[in-house]
């Protein structure tokens, strides 16, 4: 298939390439054409515009920053909206918002348009092990299942469009409490005089595991604070959730505090930084 992706950051890069592994054609672009450089070496083409590539493609993936960079690279002057070929699959992989993701299906009519974030961080990206959450119609989703196998293992549809999205911040919430309740057992930890690691040791294969734990638990241990997924994209995801629940009239106590607590690390210059990093607030 002839694939073209938009947005190469820490998690497009991987998925692009994996893409690439398994035989498919793929064009790429991103603002910064730089980071689209050690593509080549893995058979991908580097476009310097949206519209050369997406042009031809039977398959368009985006995954950019925030809901406004999504706005813009569907509905832009630029946009892939104006240039992507008529009947082609429009799949957004940002964490996104679900409003915009249904506003997207509603005005691209003329396309086949799935919403479908993902988790699994850079190493479910490098590892082809991602959960991808879609939204759109279902016929289109079974259709690019077999694409979506090439860069995840959990492949879940879940309604309409806009549902990925709404899935997505059902799981940025779990996230929000679980890396902070590992920071807060780290810091238990050592106030009580044991060495961290040894007890990451002893609890991660019980009831208190998780993948939060035994990944960026660890990094914590170590201060080791690169960015597996930034600090202020999951800060807009937990605004987009915030949000949606506001609407509904509805308060979600321990997300709101987790948001705080990121907000206030962005502040002190932590906004590229990873998530476990959070520990810096202990």
């Amino acid at each position: 298939m002839n694939i073209a992706w938009i947005g190469t950051g820490v998690m497009g890069s991987a998925m692009a390439k994996n893409l690439s592994k398994s035989g498919h054609n793929v064009s790429v672009f991103s603002r910064t054409i730089s980071k689209c450089e050690p593509l080549k070496e893995f058979g991908i083409e580097v476009k310097d515009s949206i519209k050369e590539c997406v042009k031809n493609a039977d398959a368009i993936f985006t995954i950019v920053g925030y809901p406004k960079d999504v706005e813009e690279v569907y509905l832009g002057e630029e946009g892939i909206f104006k240039y992507a070929k008529e009947g082609a699959y429009l799949v957004d992989m940002t964490t996104s918002s679900p409003i915009l993701a249904k506003r997207l299906y509603e005005l691209g009519d003329k396309f086949h348009i799935l919403d479908a974030p993902v988790s699994g961080g850079d190493i479910g990206a490098q590892n082809a092990t991602l959960s991808i959450m879609v939204g759109g119609n279902k016929e289109d989703f079974e259709y690019m299942y077999s694409i979506f196998e090439c860069m995840g293992k959990n492949i879940i549809y879940l309604g309409e469009a806009g549902s990925g999205q709404n899935c997505k911040a059902s799981n940025q919430v779990a996230i929000a409490g679980t890396v902070a309740a590992v920071a807060e057992s780290i810091m238990y930890a050592k106030k009580s005089g044991l060495d961290p690691k040894t007890v990451l040791d002893a609890i991660s294969k019980g009831a208190a595991g998780s993948w939060q734990l035994q990944n960026n638990g660890y990094k914590m241990i170590e201060k080791d604070y690169a960015p597996g997924f930034f600090n202020k994209h999951f800060i807009k995801d937990m605004k987009i959730a915030k949000e949606v629940m506001e609407e509904k009239g509805e308060d979600l106590p321990i997300l709101n505090k987790v948001l705080e607590m990121y907000e206030e690390l962005e502040k002190n210059g932590f906004g590229d930084y990873g998530t476990q990093s959070i520990i810096e607030k202990y």
